[in-house]
C-alpha cells in the first residue's frame, strides 16, 4: 500500500555557488553523493536532483524537512545505475515511526540542462 507520495524540482542554476564553494555540501549532502571531476554543470545537475530527492522525500513522509538531517537521505545507484534513496539517522528512524519497519522506497530522477525533478513513493 502507498504510505506517500513527493515530488520537487530544482533549478539547476542555484547550485553554481554551491559547487563554487564545497562547503555547503558538508551541510546538506552525506559523503556517499559527493561527487568529484566532472564539469561544473554536471556537477550543478548532480548536487540538484539529489537536493530534490530530498525534499521529495521529506513530502512523501508528511513532516516536511523537520526532525532529521538533509545528509541523513541520500542516493546511491545500483551496478545498472538505477538510484536508490537511502535513509539513516534520524531520517530512518521517523520513517520506521511512521511507515513501519516493513516500508520500500521509490525514486525516479531527471534532469534537463536547468532543471532538475525527484519522484518518491514510499510503501508499507
Amino acid at each position: 500500500m502507498i504510505f506517500g507520495i513527493g515530488t520537487d524540482i530544482a533549478d539547476v542554476r542555484r547550485f553554481e555557488k554551491w559547487v563554487k564553494n564545497p562547503s555547503m555540501f558538508m551541510r546538506f549532502f552525506n559523503p556517499a553523493e559527493i561527487m568529484e571531476g566532472g564539469t561544473e554543470n554536471a556537477r550543478c545537475q548532480h548536487y540538484a536532483v539529489r537536493f530534490a530527492a530530498k525534499e521529495a522525500f521529506s513530502k512523501a513522509i508528511g513532516t516536511g524537512i523537520s526532525g532529521f538531517e538533509l545528509k541523513d537521505i541520500f542516493i546511491t545507484n545500483e551496478p545498472s545505475g538505477k538510484p536508490v534513496l537511502n535513509v539513516q539517522g534520524n531520517a530512518k528512524k521517523l520513517l520506521e515511526e511512521k511507515a513501519g519497519l516493513g516500508y520500500n522506497i521509490h525514486v525516479s530522477l531527471s534532469h534537463e540542462k536547468d532543471y532538475a525533478l525527484a519522484f518518491v513513493i514510499i510503501e508499507n
